[in-house]
């Protein structure tokens, strides 16, 4: 996608790969020259080597997690989710920075679907925040659960499923 063809993608469903197939759509963004911001929602500490290995590729890809806790979000004390929703709105804050000041041609909200499907994000915040995106800064967003409200607002829904044969 160049400047001129930014889309905004949604790779959602049940099955597992979703972050994988983001960082992908980073990886082929990288090889076409274009510079990534990958922010990470609802994963805490989890999965630590994978933010060093994206690390090793800034400048052009910048990865970030504001959230801070262990564990589960939703298996959290009340008093740990309060301030893991702090960090997340820090997060969501910061994704409105990068496109406000159109820092990246790419950028990647990954599980930001989770905090719509928690209510944590109403959809309706969700929707502006896809609206505020500069029209060259393409975007993709992942997340379990894709609310069809958005449908209009996106140009692309990849739907990953786990199959087991039977």
């Amino acid at each position: 996608m160049s400047g001129s063809e930014a889309k905004v993608m949604v790779i959602c469903g049940g099955g597992s790969g979703k972050t994988s197939a983001a960082i992908g759509e980073g990886i082929k963004a990288l090889a076409d020259g274009r510079t990534v911001t990958w922010i990470r929602f609802l994963k805490g500490r989890a999965n630590e080597s994978l933010m060093r290995v994206l690390k090793r590729l800034e400048p052009e890809m910048k990865a970030f997690s504001f959230e801070t806790y262990d564990g589960v979000f939703t298996e959290l004390s009340e008093e740990k989710k309060q301030e893991a929703l702090v960090e997340i709105k820090n997060g969501i804050g910061f994704a409105r920075k990068v496109m406000a000041t159109e820092s990246c041609d790419l950028l990647i909200l990954d599980e930001l679907l989770g905090l719509t499907n928690l209510g944590l994000l109403p959809v309706k915040e969700l929707k502006q925040l896809i609206e505020a995106r500069p029209s060259g800064m393409a975007l993709v967003i992942t997340g379990r659960v894709f609310p069809e409200e958005l449908k209009e607002n996106v140009d692309c829904v990849s739907c990953i499923e786990s199959r087991f044969p039977d």
